[in-house]
């Protein structure tokens, strides 16, 4: 990678780099070491980061260490922050160096067919003041992943993955897809909820 700044490399090309760093930090590395490793445009990588381990079904314990950071940097894009920022008790949150190598290596294949495909379109949904509205799609979006039941999290975090590629790439289509794809999620928890609480509500005879 001779010649290349970071802002250069390819969103998988990053993410391999700071799999790399992470080697040489030991067995675990923090949030908060990943934040600071990123440097550039670390809202975009970061919660691209975040949600990755969400998109794998049936996968337990990683998304519930994420959920809530990738919560928290949401609502700072939401407000309008530059740099994201996390409190001690969730940057202190451990990630294993062999988990994040892992996903590295499922994600990379998918990453980079999206890189070949995407290019600056719509830019201005990735930036400042759109990309407030972004944020909150991202907030809700993450709270969806908190929800406690099998595979909930595969949806909102693909939708979340997509988002994050569009910030980075400066790609306003992938921004909507993405959009769609957990708009679309979040209105089918909401109708099979309020249709359960429906059929709670007849059973009871309430």
């Amino acid at each position: 990678m001779t010649g290349h700044t970071a802002h250069d490399l390819a969103i998988s090309q990053r993410l391999d780099a700071l799999v790399a760093s992470a080697e040489g930090k030991g067995d675990t590395v923090t949030l908060h070491w990943i934040l600071a490793d990123l440097h550039e445009r670390a809202f975009g990588l970061f919660l691209l980061i975040l949600a990755l381990p969400c998109c794998i079904p049936f996968l337990y314990g990683i998304p519930q260490i994420v959920a809530l950071p990738l919560m928290f940097v949401a609502v700072q894009l939401l407000i309008g922050r530059r740099v994201p920022w996390l409190p001690h008790g969730l940057g202190a949150r451990q990630v294993s160096t062999e988990g994040l190598a892992n996903l590295a290596r499922r994600a990379g294949p998918w990453l980079r067919r999206v890189e070949a495909v995407s290019r600056p379109r719509l830019a201005g949904l990735t930036r400042a003041p759109l990309d407030q509205a972004v944020g909150l799609a991202l907030v809700v979006f993450s709270a969806s992943i908190l929800v406690p039941l099998p595979g909930t999290n595969t949806v909102p975090g693909f939708a979340v993955v997509i988002v994050s590629m569009g910030l980075l790439q400066r790609d306003g289509v992938l921004v909507l897809l993405g959009s769609i794809l957990g708009a679309a999620w979040i209105a089918t928890l909401v109708i099979a909820g309020a249709t359960l609480a429906s059929l709670v509500r007849t059973w009871l005879g309430i």
